[in-house]
């Protein structure tokens, strides 16, 4: 179940002390307990203009994060499809609205896909993949019903090229991203918004998690607070994709006029 965690901070904006209202936005970020969901959590509380809901399955992490940023807390795991419910139940009695989701949460494997444990291979799926969609799913109808809504999907470069030893990842991130295409598709007309956000290699303790250490030279970690940055900036613009760094999308437009050029650097690099 997901339960709100003590709400120390009330109802007032942490990064402006600004009042909030009934018409305040409303924000939910997903994977707030750490790495970029934190560093999401963070940049929207230092804008002012959002009252703040964060979710994540750390409790501890979770409501440091709440009380750093002014954020009303869900702990919950959003791979149970009951908690997923409660959480969506929760954030709307409490705050009445969703303006804004950050799907944040997320989870790697590293190592050769003929060794990886049928339980792992679930985890990614679900976590990644499965726990992203029905999210949307339950959050969605609310936000077409007012007319309005922002989604923010966070993919990888791994879901744009591939990625040696990370294949059931890099299957979970493509599938991310052509599910962001497709249902910008849909809802366009209805008033929402979707952001497709590709970073590379991102400074968190994603890597510790997944057990593997990130030993490549290139492409150098960049801090979870300049993805965040980069959310903010594209939900400003309405951005429909942005990459972290922005050179990035180019092996993607290389692999789609040269594949065979690609395949061979790919082979080579890695």
């Amino acid at each position: 179940m997901a339960r709100a965690l003590p709400d120390t901070a009330g109802r007032q904006d942490a990064g402006s002390g600004r009042p909030q209202t009934p018409t305040t936005p409303v924000a939910l970020v997903t994977g707030a307990s750490s790495g970029i969901g934190t560093a999401v959590a963070h940049r929207l509380a230092r804008g002012g203009d959002w009252r703040l809901l964060v979710t994540g399955r750390d409790r501890e992490r979770l409501a440091a994060v709440a009380r750093a940023t002014a954020a009303t807390a869900f702990a919950a795991d959003l791979t149970a499809p009951d908690e997923r419910d409660r959480l969506v139940t929760d954030a709307l009695v409490a705050a009445g609205r969703l303006d804004l989701l950050v799907a944040g949460a997320g989870v790697g494997w590293a190592g050769r896909f003929s060794t990886m444990p049928p339980a792992d291979i679930d985890q990614v799926l679900q976590l990644d993949l499965a726990a992203t969609i029905h999210l949307v799913r339950l959050v969605l109808p609310h936000m077409l019903a007012a007319g309005r809504g922002q989604i923010v999907l966070v993919g990888s470069v791994a879901g744009t090229v591939g990625v040696r030893d990370e294949a059931v990842y890099s299957a979970a991130k493509a599938a991310i991203g052509t599910f962001a295409d497709a249902l910008r598709y849909e809802v366009r007309e209805g008033g929402v918004q979707v952001l497709h956000v590709v970073p590379g290699v991102v400074d968190t303790p994603f890597f510790e998690r997944r057990g593997v250490p990130y030993t490549r030279a290139l492409p150098r970690p960049v801090s979870a607070d300049r993805v965040a940055d980069a959310v903010a900036g594209a939900l400003r613009r309405g951005r429909t994709e942005v990459y972290v760094p922005a050179w990035l999308r180019l092996p993607g437009r290389v692999r789609g006029v040269a594949p065979s050029l690609y395949h061979r650097l790919a082979h080579r690099f890695g």
